[in-house]
């Protein structure tokens, strides 16, 4: 199957330094593995962090991809080079502030390679739709940690509601696949990680990045709907069925007209495994 119609739940990272750990990441459970050349590689492990990823075993099991540096660093075009010569569905793009940010790595990259551009900085939020709609782009990633260091803001209180919206609706009207929220640094609270991805699925994003496999299970979990939202679709479908003359009808005193009914059929479509 196509990778872009394949769920994008779990994103897990996998730091290039280790190509021990790829064929783990790939069997975690993770929907997609990053091998990363940036945050996870310090200035003088660059170089060996390439050349591992140049002789390693790329992943097979799930799409792969590599996070690259940004183009605001002098390790920009080295990584994309690597990129280019191994076979990957595509790279992460750190502080995509622009279109052109963009563009510069799709022409430094094989054709059928995507981009997956992080928004985490003010510049890059604010032209967040022009990054959307720019070659090649499969999907957004918030980087909500670097954007609170650049903008000052936290995610307490509501204060990335605006953000996350915004980045939800600019992918939408490009056109392309749902975004990723950004990780859960707390490794063992459970309880926390599940908040926060039943937070990101309410917000439209369609997965979340990962720092560890235990966080797979519960984040895969999170973005499946609930039961008491599939019983609730499965009823409105089957009442539907027999009322198929009926453009809008009551169910269980509410109302269900076209984008109730819809609601109910994605809902349903994404009821895997109950």
């Amino acid at each position: 199957m196509d990778a872009s119609m394949t769920p994008a739940r779990s994103w897990l990272f996998v730091p290039a330094t280790r190509p021990d750990r790829f064929a783990k990441a790939a069997a975690s459970g993770a929907d997609r593995v990053i091998l990363d050349l940036e945050d996870a590689v310090g200035p003088a492990e660059k170089a060996d962090a390439r050349r591992n990823l140049a002789n390693a075993v790329i992943p097979r099991e799930v799409p792969a991809y590599v996070r690259v540096n940004s183009a605001l660093t002098p390790w920009f075009e080295d990584d994309l080079a690597v990129a280019k010569a191994i076979d990957i569905r595509g790279i992460l793009l750190p502080k995509a502030d622009s279109a052109a940010h963009v563009e510069r790595a799709a022409a430094a990259i094989r054709r059928e390679h995507v981009i997956v551009p992080i928004i985490e900085t003010a510049i890059g939020f604010w032209n967040v739709l022009d990054v959307a709609r720019a070659p090649r782009v499969e999907r957004l990633v918030f980087g909500g940690l670097d954007f609170s260091l650049d903008t000052g803001l936290h995610d307490v209180d509501g204060a990335f509601d605006a953000v996350r919206s915004r980045i939800v609706i600019a992918s939408k009207v490009a056109g392309i696949g749902a975004p990723v929220d950004y990780v859960t640094l707390a490794i063992d609270d459970q309880d926390l990680l599940v908040r926060h991805a039943t937070r990101s699925r309410h917000f439209g994003f369609a997965g979340k990045l990962c720092i560890h496999p235990k966080q797979i299970r519960a984040t895969n979990d999170a973005f499946r709907p609930t039961r008491e939202e599939i019983e609730w679709a499965r009823a409105v479908l089957d009442e539907h069925a027999t009322r198929s003359d009926q453009a809008v009808f009551a169910h269980r005193g509410e109302l269900v007209d076209r984008p109730v009914l819809e609601r109910a059929r994605q809902i349903a479509a994404g009821a895997d495994g109950y």
